[in-house]
């Protein structure tokens, strides 16, 4: 039987009452029926094998550029600099990629590898997906442009779901997210609280996350912090993502989930088969020239999806072998939040130091 991980890498920090609040918000504006496919069909299309006509998500990255430069991701690193196109992505091109699959996928996520909201059109990009019928449009964000003027901005183009990278608090988060300030982005937390608070808001949705070591002195802490102004926490831990791991063990019988879901549009218009490649290694296709249907169900995309379905045929495709996916974990460390044992689960041989 094949092995077929689902969101692998992501763990909740949260009680089981707040994971259960946080999902029936996510269902407000859906009809149930709907909603209860959408979520059946991610977890079980990859099992089944099922191609959709369109994929369920497409994440369009607005921005290759970042305006951080955290110790521990790609876009430092001299071979992002040279390989990517730094770029905004152009927003004809944005609207062509729309006006194709809307009501066709379900979900629309505004990022990828750089800082979306420094894109100037940004809210429009929001807005442009709702009015053509998209049901749920995230993002990712540093919270670096998150005032409150812009939260409203979000809120009204109708947003449903914003992921807050608050990697630590205080002096961890101060070093690792410089030149942001931990007061600052916690105050902005709590002003976007509040205001959803007094206009009985509940989207977009506020989850904060965090890598593991950033708070392994402490998660209590940082789940005490947030959970009064936040909507749902969670924690990943370290990925490989500067390439320095080599003693690599996998899951046995692998096969990717994501094959079955997303596809990535970058912001020079190349598509990625999946989130890892974020060196642009596997080009599966260009919207500038095709089709989002013909990319998902393309020669490139279908052969990868042949080695998939293979016994350990993922290690034909080396950056397959280099994604965090098909790497065996272990519960490495427990930690105690609010009298609850959360289980800690790393990748085995690989450091839980930042910046390694």
């Amino acid at each position: 039987m094949m092995h077929i991980p689902v969101n692998k890498g992501h763990f909740d920090l949260d009680t089981d009452e707040r994971i259960k609040s946080f999902s029936k918000k996510m269902t407000l504006g859906w009809d149930e029926q709907e909603y209860k496919k959408y979520r059946y069909e991610w977890s079980n299309l990859p099992k089944q094998k099922i191609i959709r006509e369109y994929p369920l998500q497409v994440d369009i990255e607005l921005s290759s550029q970042c305006n951080l430069t955290c110790p521990m991701c790609y876009t430092i690193t001299d071979d992002f600099k040279k390989i990517v196109d730094r770029k905004l992505l152009d927003m004809d091109l944005y609207k062509k990629i729309i006006d194709e699959v809307a009501e066709k996928v379900y979900a629309i996520r505004l990022s990828w590898r750089g800082e979306s909201t420094i894109h100037p059109d940004f809210i429009e990009a929001i807005k442009y997906a709702k009015d053509h019928g998209v049901r749920e449009v995230s993002f990712l964000t540093n919270s670096s442009k998150l005032t409150l003027d812009f939260f409203k901005k979000i809120a009204h183009a109708g947003a449903d779901w914003i992921s807050v990278s608050i990697d630590g608090v205080y002096e961890m988060y101060d070093s690792i997210r410089r030149p942001l300030k931990f007061e600052d982005t916690f105050q902005k937390i709590k002003d976007i609280s509040y205001y959803k608070i007094k206009n009985n808001l509940a989207k977009p949705t506020i989850k904060v996350q965090s890598i593991w070591p950033a708070i392994r002195d402490n998660p209590e802490k940082y789940y005490n912090l947030f959970r009064p102004y936040t909507d749902l926490i969670s924690f990943s831990p370290l990925i490989d993502y500067l390439g320095n791991d080599v003693d690599i063990i996998y899951d046995d019988n692998f096969s990717c989930p994501q094959l079955y879901e997303r596809v990535f549009v970058s912001a020079n218009g190349k598509v990625m088969m999946c989130n890892n490649d974020e060196f642009e290694k596997h080009i599966i296709g260009d919207v500038t020239k095709e089709s989002i249907f013909d990319i998902w169900h393309g020669e490139k995309l279908t052969k990868i999806r042949e080695f998939h379905n293979k016994r350990d045929g993922f290690k034909q495709v080396e950056m397959c072998k280099k994604c965090f996916y098909p790497r065996k974990t272990e519960v490495a460390e427990t930690a105690v939040v609010k009298g609850r044992e959360i289980k800690i689960m790393n990748y085995i041989n690989r450091k839980q130091v930042i910046g390694e």
